[in-house]
């Protein structure tokens, strides 16, 4: 026989006691969404995530979180039917950087649309549109031994003044005449986003007072020069130049790239 309490039989056991009431919200942290720069308005409310627990990263909790948000809270606009899906892509301090996802119309939109004695037809038709078309890329690919002096000029406007020498430009009547006129020095062609994003991390610097400097800390040193223009991050900066966006130039005059990336022929 053990001699000892049973603590079963105790008084004020486990049985029937209080349990420990936790607030579920003291595990949680809450980020800002941040809507892409092409919406007037950029915050577009808060959204919350387990917190940074041993090899549990809250930021990989967020990645791929899908945000449904009425056109009237993006742009202060009367269409209240329209609806954007805006995906998380990825996580800065406490912001989490959308991009567009998908848009929809409300039900009570779509039931409107539907009238008697009428035959509705649904139709998918595959779009182009011009805006990927605004951007190319160029890269040099021969020397310039015994050309014209026209020839060199251009190359040289385009900053392309060595072999191997890249740039974004922006196409335009006056840019696609130049590129005509180096065609047989240069190749090129319309990059993609993927391209663009990884262009730009790999071979951009930031460039405050006429140095260059490595961007590593992008979120910072991004809105310390392009803060005033809506450009708070290296997303927000991707989007500018792959969209051909109004503020292209501050963007272009705020990157010092390696074997000059970026210019803008006008």
């Amino acid at each position: 026989m053990v001699v000892g309490k049973n603590k079963c039989l105790m008084k004020g056991g486990k049985k029937g006691a209080k349990k420990k009431v936790v607030d579920p919200f003291s595990k949680k942290d809450w980020y800002d969404v941040k809507a892409p720069a092409m919406f007037n308005i950029r915050n577009i409310g808060k959204t919350l995530v387990t917190r940074t627990q041993g090899t549990k990263i809250a930021s990989h909790g967020l990645k791929g979180r899908v945000f449904e948000v009425s056109l009237v809270d993006l742009q202060n606009d009367e269409d209240v039917f329209r609806k954007f899906k805006l995906i998380t892509k990825d996580v800065q301090g406490k912001n989490c950087l959308t991009n567009f996802h998908g848009m929809d119309l409300t039900r009570d939109k779509m039931c409107s649309t539907v009238k008697k004695w009428q035959i509705m037809i649904e139709v998918h038709v595959d779009v182009k549109t011009t805006d990927e078309l605004k951007l190319v890329f160029v890269i040099r690919i021969r020397g310039i031994s015994g050309v014209s002096p026209k020839v060199q000029k251009v190359l040289q406007l385009l900053h392309l003044r060595q072999i191997f020498n890249s740039t974004f430009v922006k196409l335009n009547e006056a840019s696609t005449n130049m590129l005509r006129i180096v065609e047989p020095y240069i190749a090129w062609g319309h990059p993609n986003l993927k391209s663009v994003n990884e262009i730009i991390y790999k071979r951009v610097y930031g460039k405050i007072s006429k140095k260059q400097i490595a961007l590593t800390d992008k979120q910072s040193l991004i809105a310390r020069s392009l803060g005033k223009f809506g450009i708070i991050c290296m997303e927000d900066l991707i989007h500018e130049i792959y969209t051909v966006g109004k503020c292209l130039k501050e963007a272009n005059n705020s990157c010092s790239p390696s074997n000059d990336l970026l210019h803008e022929v006008e």
